[in-house]
Protein backbone atom coordinates (compact mmCIF):
# COMPACT_ATOMS: atom_id res chain seq x y z
CA UNK A 1 0.00 0.00 0.00
CA UNK A 2 2.84 2.14 1.08
CA UNK A 3 4.42 1.81 -2.21
CA UNK A 4 1.53 2.40 -4.20
CA UNK A 5 1.07 5.57 -2.19
CA UNK A 6 4.33 6.79 -3.41
CA UNK A 7 4.17 5.82 -6.87
CA UNK A 8 0.50 7.96 -7.23
CA UNK A 9 2.47 11.02 -5.30
CA UNK A 10 5.36 10.58 -7.85
CA UNK A 11 2.93 10.56 -10.72
CA UNK A 12 0.61 13.18 -9.09
CA UNK A 13 4.30 16.03 -8.71
CA UNK A 14 5.26 14.70 -12.22
CA UNK A 15 2.43 16.11 -14.03
CA UNK A 16 2.15 18.98 -12.18
CA UNK A 17 5.63 19.78 -12.76
CA UNK A 18 5.09 19.25 -16.77
CA UNK A 19 1.76 21.16 -16.23
CA UNK A 20 3.66 24.13 -14.64
CA UNK A 21 5.97 24.02 -17.08
CA UNK A 22 3.72 23.68 -20.01
CA UNK A 23 2.46 27.39 -18.54
CA UNK A 24 5.35 28.65 -18.51
CA UNK A 25 6.36 28.01 -22.02
CA UNK A 26 3.24 29.49 -23.06
CA UNK A 27 3.60 32.54 -20.85
CA UNK A 28 6.76 33.33 -22.32
CA UNK A 29 5.57 32.41 -26.25
CA UNK A 30 2.52 34.40 -25.47
CA UNK A 31 4.86 37.38 -24.55
CA UNK A 32 7.14 36.94 -27.55
CA UNK A 33 4.16 36.96 -29.87
CA UNK A 34 2.83 40.05 -28.23
CA UNK A 35 5.76 41.85 -28.60
CA UNK A 36 6.56 40.60 -32.42
CA UNK A 37 2.99 43.02 -33.56
CA UNK A 38 5.10 46.00 -32.51
CA UNK A 39 7.45 45.64 -35.69
CA UNK A 40 5.03 43.83 -37.69
CA UNK A 41 4.10 46.74 -39.68
CA UNK A 42 8.07 47.21 -40.10
CA UNK A 43 8.67 43.78 -40.81
CA UNK A 44 5.79 43.83 -43.96
CA UNK A 45 7.79 44.29 -47.18
CA UNK A 46 7.03 46.86 -49.56
CA UNK A 47 9.48 45.86 -52.47
CA UNK A 48 7.17 43.09 -53.55
CA UNK A 49 4.23 43.94 -55.33
CA UNK A 50 2.02 44.86 -51.95
CA UNK A 51 -1.26 44.85 -54.43
CA UNK A 52 -1.12 41.19 -54.51
CA UNK A 53 -4.29 39.63 -53.34
CA UNK A 54 -6.07 42.89 -53.03
CA UNK A 55 -9.48 43.24 -54.48
CA UNK A 56 -9.94 45.19 -57.84
CA UNK A 57 -11.24 48.35 -56.69
CA UNK A 58 -8.41 48.98 -54.29
CA UNK A 59 -5.71 48.43 -56.64
CA UNK A 60 -7.35 51.12 -58.66
CA UNK A 61 -6.98 53.48 -55.68
CA UNK A 62 -3.40 52.75 -55.98
CA UNK A 63 -2.87 52.76 -59.86
CA UNK A 64 -4.59 56.56 -60.07
CA UNK A 65 -2.73 58.20 -57.25
CA UNK A 66 -5.10 58.48 -54.80
CA UNK A 67 -3.50 59.44 -51.52
CA UNK A 68 -2.21 56.61 -49.43
CA UNK A 69 0.33 56.41 -47.40
CA UNK A 70 2.65 53.69 -47.07
CA UNK A 71 1.62 52.76 -43.40
CA UNK A 72 -2.00 52.64 -44.84
CA UNK A 73 -1.01 50.16 -47.67
CA UNK A 74 0.84 47.83 -45.38
CA UNK A 75 -2.73 47.51 -43.37
CA UNK A 76 -4.34 47.12 -46.16
CA UNK A 77 -1.63 43.65 -46.86
CA UNK A 78 -1.77 42.87 -43.10
CA UNK A 79 -5.98 42.94 -43.44
CA UNK A 80 -5.78 39.98 -45.78
CA UNK A 81 -4.59 37.78 -43.04
CA UNK A 82 -7.81 39.16 -40.78
CA UNK A 83 -10.21 41.02 -41.89
CA UNK A 84 -11.27 42.11 -38.26
CA UNK A 85 -8.08 44.67 -38.72
CA UNK A 86 -9.61 47.92 -38.60
CA UNK A 87 -6.00 49.65 -38.22
CA UNK A 88 -3.16 50.20 -36.53
CA UNK A 89 -2.14 52.18 -33.17
CA UNK A 90 1.11 53.83 -32.22
CA UNK A 91 2.42 55.81 -29.49
CA UNK A 92 6.18 56.91 -29.98
CA UNK A 93 8.56 55.93 -27.73
CA UNK A 94 6.18 53.47 -25.57
CA UNK A 95 5.30 49.44 -26.68
CA UNK A 96 2.31 50.56 -27.98
CA UNK A 97 2.41 49.73 -31.41
CA UNK A 98 0.19 47.32 -32.64
CA UNK A 99 -2.73 46.04 -35.16
CA UNK A 100 -6.57 47.17 -33.88
CA UNK A 101 -9.30 44.39 -34.09
CA UNK A 102 -12.79 44.82 -34.16
CA UNK A 103 -15.12 41.99 -33.02
CA UNK A 104 -18.96 40.56 -32.80
CA UNK A 105 -18.49 41.23 -28.99
CA UNK A 106 -16.41 43.13 -26.85
CA UNK A 107 -15.20 39.85 -25.23
CA UNK A 108 -13.29 37.76 -28.16
CA UNK A 109 -10.17 40.09 -28.66
CA UNK A 110 -9.56 40.25 -24.66
CA UNK A 111 -7.75 36.83 -24.74
CA UNK A 112 -7.16 36.32 -28.49
CA UNK A 113 -4.28 37.95 -30.79
CA UNK A 114 -4.78 39.81 -34.25
CA UNK A 115 -4.09 35.94 -35.57
CA UNK A 116 -7.15 34.74 -33.51
CA UNK A 117 -4.79 32.44 -31.74
CA UNK A 118 -5.99 31.95 -28.04
CA UNK A 119 -3.72 34.77 -26.11
CA UNK A 120 -3.55 35.76 -22.60
CA UNK A 121 -2.30 39.26 -23.32
CA UNK A 122 -5.11 39.94 -26.39
CA UNK A 123 -5.16 42.32 -28.51
CA UNK A 124 -5.88 45.88 -28.52
CA UNK A 125 -9.66 46.11 -29.90
CA UNK A 126 -12.12 49.20 -30.56
CA UNK A 127 -15.38 48.48 -29.26
CA UNK A 128 -17.87 46.42 -31.11
CA UNK A 129 -20.74 49.41 -31.57
CA UNK A 130 -18.36 51.42 -32.88
CA UNK A 131 -19.75 52.18 -36.46
CA UNK A 132 -17.90 53.23 -39.48
CA UNK A 133 -20.40 54.25 -41.50
CA UNK A 134 -21.60 56.64 -39.67
CA UNK A 135 -18.96 57.66 -38.64
CA UNK A 136 -18.98 57.72 -34.81
CA UNK A 137 -18.35 60.13 -32.65
CA UNK A 138 -15.62 58.48 -30.38
CA UNK A 139 -13.28 55.70 -31.12
CA UNK A 140 -13.32 53.87 -28.08
CA UNK A 141 -10.00 51.24 -28.25
CA UNK A 142 -9.06 48.42 -25.13
CA UNK A 143 -6.23 46.65 -24.22
CA UNK A 144 -4.81 44.59 -20.88
CA UNK A 145 -2.25 46.42 -18.98
CA UNK A 146 0.06 43.32 -18.69
CA UNK A 147 2.75 43.45 -16.17
CA UNK A 148 5.19 42.44 -18.81
CA UNK A 149 4.87 46.00 -20.26
CA UNK A 150 2.67 45.11 -23.24
CA UNK A 151 -0.47 46.24 -24.80
CA UNK A 152 -1.97 48.95 -23.13
CA UNK A 153 0.57 48.92 -20.51
CA UNK A 154 2.46 51.76 -21.00
CA UNK A 155 -0.53 53.84 -20.82
CA UNK A 156 -0.03 54.67 -17.48
CA UNK A 157 3.05 56.11 -17.98
CA UNK A 158 0.38 59.29 -19.06
CA UNK A 159 0.08 59.68 -14.83
CA UNK A 160 3.30 61.80 -15.20
CA UNK A 161 2.35 65.30 -16.82
CA UNK A 162 6.02 65.55 -18.06
CA UNK A 163 5.61 62.14 -20.03
CA UNK A 164 2.60 63.76 -21.45
CA UNK A 165 4.44 66.79 -22.52
CA UNK A 166 6.72 65.05 -24.67
CA UNK A 167 4.31 62.76 -25.98
CA UNK A 168 0.98 64.93 -26.65
CA UNK A 169 0.53 62.98 -29.92
CA UNK A 170 -1.34 59.53 -30.87
CA UNK A 171 -0.82 58.20 -34.44
CA UNK A 172 -4.17 56.07 -35.88
CA UNK A 173 -4.14 54.68 -39.39
CA UNK A 174 -6.88 52.73 -41.15
CA UNK A 175 -7.64 52.09 -44.35
CA UNK A 176 -8.64 55.70 -45.44
CA UNK A 177 -6.75 58.10 -43.20
CA UNK A 178 -3.13 57.98 -41.55
CA UNK A 179 -3.69 60.80 -38.89
CA UNK A 180 -2.52 62.10 -35.16
CA UNK A 181 -4.65 62.39 -32.85
CA UNK A 182 -3.80 64.87 -30.13
CA UNK A 183 -4.63 63.59 -25.93
CA UNK A 184 -6.60 66.60 -24.24
CA UNK A 185 -7.12 64.56 -21.23
CA UNK A 186 -5.53 61.89 -19.06
CA UNK A 187 -7.93 60.33 -15.89
CA UNK A 188 -8.05 57.49 -13.68
CA UNK A 189 -11.86 55.69 -13.26
CA UNK A 190 -13.33 52.49 -12.58
CA UNK A 191 -16.52 50.65 -13.73
CA UNK A 192 -19.34 52.17 -12.14
CA UNK A 193 -22.18 49.95 -9.98
CA UNK A 194 -25.51 50.24 -11.93
CA UNK A 195 -27.13 52.44 -8.63
CA UNK A 196 -24.53 54.82 -8.53
CA UNK A 197 -25.78 58.34 -9.77
CA UNK A 198 -24.16 61.03 -11.69
CA UNK A 199 -20.99 59.39 -12.69
CA UNK A 200 -18.73 59.51 -15.62
CA UNK A 201 -19.08 55.79 -17.55
CA UNK A 202 -16.95 57.28 -20.25
CA UNK A 203 -16.95 53.69 -21.29
CA UNK A 204 -21.09 54.02 -22.94
CA UNK A 205 -20.03 57.25 -25.04
CA UNK A 206 -19.48 56.11 -28.85
CA UNK A 207 -21.53 58.12 -30.70
CA UNK A 208 -23.12 61.80 -29.88
CA UNK A 209 -26.88 62.12 -30.85
CA UNK A 210 -26.20 65.87 -30.26
CA UNK A 211 -24.05 68.49 -29.81
CA UNK A 212 -24.72 68.36 -25.89
CA UNK A 213 -24.52 65.01 -25.24
CA UNK A 214 -20.90 65.35 -27.13
CA UNK A 215 -20.08 68.46 -24.98
CA UNK A 216 -21.02 66.71 -22.27
CA UNK A 217 -18.25 63.87 -22.85
CA UNK A 218 -15.54 66.72 -23.40
CA UNK A 219 -16.55 68.61 -20.11
CA UNK A 220 -16.19 65.31 -18.08
CA UNK A 221 -13.12 64.22 -19.45
CA UNK A 222 -11.55 67.43 -18.97
CA UNK A 223 -12.51 67.76 -15.18
CA UNK A 224 -11.49 63.92 -14.50
CA UNK A 225 -8.04 64.67 -16.05
CA UNK A 226 -5.23 64.35 -13.38
CA UNK A 227 -3.79 67.39 -14.87
CA UNK A 228 -4.49 70.22 -17.62
CA UNK A 229 -3.33 69.86 -20.99
CA UNK A 230 -4.56 73.23 -22.01
CA UNK A 231 -5.97 71.20 -25.04
CA UNK A 232 -9.85 70.65 -25.66
CA UNK A 233 -12.50 69.50 -28.14
CA UNK A 234 -15.05 71.29 -30.22
CA UNK A 235 -18.36 69.40 -31.52
CA UNK A 236 -17.89 67.40 -34.61
CA UNK A 237 -14.31 66.42 -34.01
CA UNK A 238 -13.01 63.24 -34.11
CA UNK A 239 -12.25 61.82 -30.53
CA UNK A 240 -10.54 58.53 -30.02
CA UNK A 241 -10.46 56.95 -26.15
CA UNK A 242 -7.72 54.66 -25.11
CA UNK A 243 -8.83 52.70 -22.18
CA UNK A 244 -7.03 49.74 -19.88
CA UNK A 245 -7.41 48.20 -16.23
CA UNK A 246 -5.96 50.52 -13.38
CA UNK A 247 -5.34 49.35 -9.24
CA UNK A 248 -5.66 52.54 -8.09
CA UNK A 249 -9.10 50.86 -6.88
CA UNK A 250 -11.72 47.94 -7.32
CA UNK A 251 -12.48 47.75 -11.07
CA UNK A 252 -10.20 50.44 -11.93
CA UNK A 253 -9.38 52.15 -15.37
CA UNK A 254 -6.64 54.38 -16.46
CA UNK A 255 -7.91 56.63 -19.16
CA UNK A 256 -6.74 58.85 -22.28
CA UNK A 257 -9.15 61.29 -24.47
CA UNK A 258 -7.71 62.39 -27.70
CA UNK A 259 -9.11 64.31 -30.81
CA UNK A 260 -8.26 63.70 -34.49
CA UNK A 261 -5.34 66.82 -35.98
CA UNK A 262 -2.96 69.40 -34.35
CA UNK A 263 -3.99 72.53 -33.19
Amino acid sequence: MRKFLNLFLITVSSILFICSCLYILKYFFDVWQTKKQSNLLNELSFTENITNNIDNEKQSEIIIGKVKTERMLKLEKLQLENSDIIGWIEIENTNINYPVLQGEDNSYYMNHNYKKQKSANGSIFLDKDYNFDLPSSNLLLYGHNMKNGTMFQHLLKYRDKTFYISHPVIRFTTNNEDVNYEIISVFESRVYYKSEKNVFRYYYFINAENEGQYNEYVTNAKNASLYDTGKSAKYGEQLLTLSTCSYHTKNGRFVLVAKKGLE
